[in-house]
């Protein structure tokens, strides 16, 4: 009940905002009118342009678009923005007409209401029990038709600004392609790196110890059985790294126990205290799964070794159809995501098409976020 509550309320608070931003674009398409006609013999002259600028960027502002993502907003040389006011201004007049017959319908409505109520007739007609039920369901369709005409001018209008003021739809594709290409690049080498250093940790750690371990053995074999427990100790640290190793390669416990299971093992592996609250309902792609769990280890090794962090908070749950990773620590600050490591794991999630940021103001705290679409 509560939750068909909370639906109504966002449904109505929707619609109040879709009626007021029509409202006032119909008081807005007819100064823009004004304008236009007015500047029509200057329109080259830049200061015009300028103030189309102006009055685009307030439409955008009334239809809660990004005017960052509006090119005609911000080129100084192209009419595009003027071109889009005399476009809109058919849309806002239209939107204007639908308002008035919403508000004479329900002012007729009311009107007719209050005289039927006092026993009187209206427009010479009495209230009976099939003119009632007949000016009823009348009145439900014709306040249909109005609100979907709303509705129908304010998406009408959104798309005229978002082809009108947006980037070209030939250009928005060949970015697209572009930064497929160097996200298909940036997967290899981000690839190659992580194999690389599998090998370096199995070269420089791991194999190293097995050697001494093998030495110390041929030793104690020749007679010094004391070195029997120093072997023993290597052999045991030999595995902890070999464990370390294989974990970074790849968390097998992932496939099994789920990410927050995994995520636990962070935290039990970490030397700095680490919290995690994941709130999932159910479980995400593996792909996502693999992404978020290397998100948050890299991020945690990052703070552990060179943030001075004190204590690390880890929260993954579900965002509107995507799994959001945020990764907070109390350290130093100052991590830039040109580093190796962070690097990585920006190419790792523009794999999957999501969105990586890394808040790290000097003195703290650093924010690691990933939001990973599970689409």
């Amino acid at each position: 009940m509560r939750t068909a509550r909370d639906g109504l309320r966002r449904a109505g608070a929707a619609g109040g905002i879709t009626v007021g931003s029509v409202a006032l674009g119909a008081l807005t398409a007819l100064a823009e009118l004004v304008f236009l006609v007015l500047t029509l013999p200057f329109l080259g002259n830049p200061n015009v342009r300028t103030s189309a600028r102006r009055l685009a960027r307030l439409e955008a502002w009334r239809l809660r678009l990004d005017p960052s993502a509006l090119d005609a907003l911000h080129d100084r040389e192209s009419g595009r923005a003027t071109g889009y006011l005399a476009a809109r201004v058919p849309a806002g007049v239209l939107g204007g007409l639908v308002l008035f017959v919403l508000a004479f319908g329900a002012v007729t409505a009311v009107r007719m209401a209050a005289a039927w109520g006092r026993g009187e007739p209206f427009d010479r007609m009495l209230p009976t029990t099939p003119l009632v039920a007949y000016l009823s369901l009348a009145g439900f369709v014709a306040l249909f038709l109005v609100l979907s005409g709303l509705a129908g001018v304010h998406a009408l209008e959104r798309r005229l600004a978002l082809r009108l003021l947006g980037p070209d739809p030939t250009e928005v594709l060949e970015r697209r392609i572009a930064e497929l290409a160097e996200s298909r690049a940036g997967i290899v080498a981000a690839v190659d790196a992580e194999r690389r250093r599998i090998e370096r940790d199995l070269h420089d750690g791991l194999q190293q110890r097995l050697v001494g371990l093998s030495m110390l053995i041929g030793r104690s074999l020749r007679g010094r059985p004391e070195l029997l427990q120093q072997a023993h100790q290597e052999a045991q640290q030999a595995l902890a790294e070999l464990r370390e190793v294989a974990w970074r390669a790849y968390p097998s416990g992932l496939d099994s126990l789920g990410l927050g299971e995994a995520l636990a093992g962070v935290a039990e592996r970490s030397s700095v205290p680490v919290t995690v609250d994941c709130r999932l309902d159910e479980r995400p792609p593996m792909a996502v799964e693999t992404a978020a769990y290397f998100v948050v280890c890299e991020a945690v090794t990052n703070a552990a070794k060179h943030a001075g962090a004190a204590l690390i908070t880890v929260e993954v749950e579900r965002e509107d159809g995507a799994v959001a990773v945020r990764v907070r620590d109390d350290g130093a600050g100052g991590a830039r995501t040109s580093g190796g490591g962070l690097s990585g794991l920006a190419r790792r999630v523009a794999a999957l098409d999501g969105r990586f940021e890394v808040s790290s103001p000097a003195g703290g705290p650093t924010v690691v976020t990933a939001v990973l679409p599970c689409g």
